[in-house]
């Protein structure tokens, strides 16, 4: 189903953290595997905590020797405008449990900068999408990103997209610099366009503290940011069963 939103998209719910990371990492091998050869398969990834459960699993026997690392490209969809060996850098947690884990070449990998103002550093990142894309504009039904993978915060945010930011009303660039409230540093984050040019848009949630919010925005409310996440391709959400009790659902 083409052009899915928060609200359509696949729910997909497992028993467990354990049988949701494994479920998504099998995911991901399967269409990484499917995509030509010789045609990168991109990937967006995501901070946060649950997706390091996913990165080390990535990286670990026997999912390390299977996944085509050469044919794949590797993007970032927020960080935090810090250097890259910071301990709040995204980029840092990726390179420590994944990239240097596994054998993916240095070119396929595309850390945001680290340096300069935040402001050039979104204008670098989004020059170096905008080349690997082939065009200044998103074309319509020819996506960017093979998988864009997305999490949820409580404030209903997502990426660095939260409630009441500028960047929020910002369709124009495809990476912007944003100063999240109460947050000790600025960041950069992929806008709504750019998340949209993707074939698989993927939100990966756990636990029961994130319960409420999911049903908020899968009824769209406009309060939370990542109600307004759409997908050229698909969306699914990957639950683990205390995230998604009370929602319709198709096990995993």
């Amino acid at each position: 189903m083409p052009g899915q939103t928060t609200a359509t998209g696949t729910m997909r719910v497992f028993p467990t953290r354990e049988a949701l990371i494994t479920g998504l990492v099998d995911w991901l091998l399967a269409r990484s595997l499917a995509k030509a050869p010789h045609t990168p398969f991109r990937l967006a990834l995501s901070g946060g905590s649950t997706p390091q459960h996913l990165y080390a699993l990535m990286a670990s026997a026997p999912y390390v020797e299977r996944f085509p690392w050469h044919n794949m490209q590797f993007f970032i969809g927020d960080d935090r405008f810090v250097p890259h060996d910071h301990a709040d850098s995204n980029f840092g947690m990726m390179q420590r449990l994944l990239f240097s884990k596994a054998p993916i070449p240095a070119s396929n990998i595309f850390p945001m900068p680290d340096h300069g103002t935040a402001e050039d550093a979104a204008r670098t990142y989004e020059h170096t999408l905008k080349t690997l894309y082939g065009a200044p504009e998103f074309v319509p039904e020819r996506p960017f990103f093979d998988v864009q993978l997305l999490g949820i915060g409580t404030d209903g945010h997502t990426a660095s997209l939260f409630p009441g930011q500028p960047v929020l009303h910002n369709h124009t660039a495809w990476v912007a610099p944003c100063v999240p409230p109460a947050a000790p540093h600025t960041r950069l984050t992929l806008t709504y366009p750019a998340i949209h040019a993707s074939q698989h848009v993927v939100f990966l949630v756990e636990g029961a503290a994130k319960r409420d919010i999911l049903v908020r925005i899968r009824a769209q409310d406009p309060n939370c940011p990542a109600s307004a996440i759409t997908a050229q391709g698909d969306l699914t959400w990957f639950t683990d069963q205390a995230a998604a009790p009370l929602v319709q659902q198709e096990q995993g």
